[in-house]
């Protein structure tokens, strides 16, 4: 059985381009966030966005178009789509639209739900066929040994759980501007906080690349 560890090796771009990776993934929700905090002052200053919807569904198309744009500088910087950007975007571009189709501000809620959900159950999933995806889902940048992917996987697997009973928390009990300004300013800092506290795990578990060849 061969472990996740022989095909995670970032690109030449990924290291070149840290920042510029950071800013594509987080762009799309600092522009979601902005669409929903001025949807008012942008549906008086552009007039036909009112076809959208309200300030929610005009954000979420914002964030769609700004999703799309993402992928694209990543496909072409860096000369790939990164597996969790990726299946991000499909539901955000699925679950958005339907939420302005239907005006049914509900699917775009769900869409943490169900990406946080899937990578959650494909990578415990993955365990019990003894496989450690963790590697594939981030393209990771550092190397570790069989025991370290499959303790890293498993965490993660129970997080992504964990945020998505946290999305489905928040957005049926609060407004929808406390969702999204948990989305964007909650959530981000818990995965922080929780990557960093992986930390220790990583270290000891990082292979040298001597030792890979």
């Amino acid at each position: 059985m061969s472990d996740a560890s022989t095909d995670t090796h970032a690109s030449k771009a990924d290291k070149q381009h840290p920042l510029l990776k950071m800013a594509l993934e987080l762009g799309p929700l600092m522009v979601f966030f902005f669409g929903n905090l001025r949807g008012e002052w942008l549906s008086r200053t552009f007039p036909e966005l009112t076809a959208i919807g309200g300030p929610l569904l005009i954000a979420t198309a914002l964030f769609m178009a700004a999703t799309v744009i993402s992928l694209l500088v990543s496909k072409i910087v860096f000369k790939h789509l990164p597996v969790m950007p990726l299946v991000s975007g499909v539901v955000v571009m699925v679950f958005g639209g339907l939420s302005i189709w239907l005006q049914d501000e509900t699917f775009i809620k769900m869409k943490p739900t169900i990406v946080n959900t899937l990578f959650g159950v494909v990578l415990l999933g993955g365990l019990a066929f003894g496989t450690s995806l963790l590697g594939y889902v981030f393209n990771a940048a550092f190397q570790l040994d069989a025991e370290g992917w499959k303790k890293l996987t498993l965490r993660w697997g129970v997080f992504f759980l964990f945020l998505a009973v946290l999305n489905e928390v928040v957005w049926r009990n609060f407004s929808d501007d406390v969702w999204v300004s948990f989305k964007v300013w909650g959530t981000m800092p818990i995965t922080i906080l929780f990557t960093l506290a992986q930390m220790p795990l990583i270290m000891k578990h990082s292979l040298d690349e001597k030792d890979e060849k």
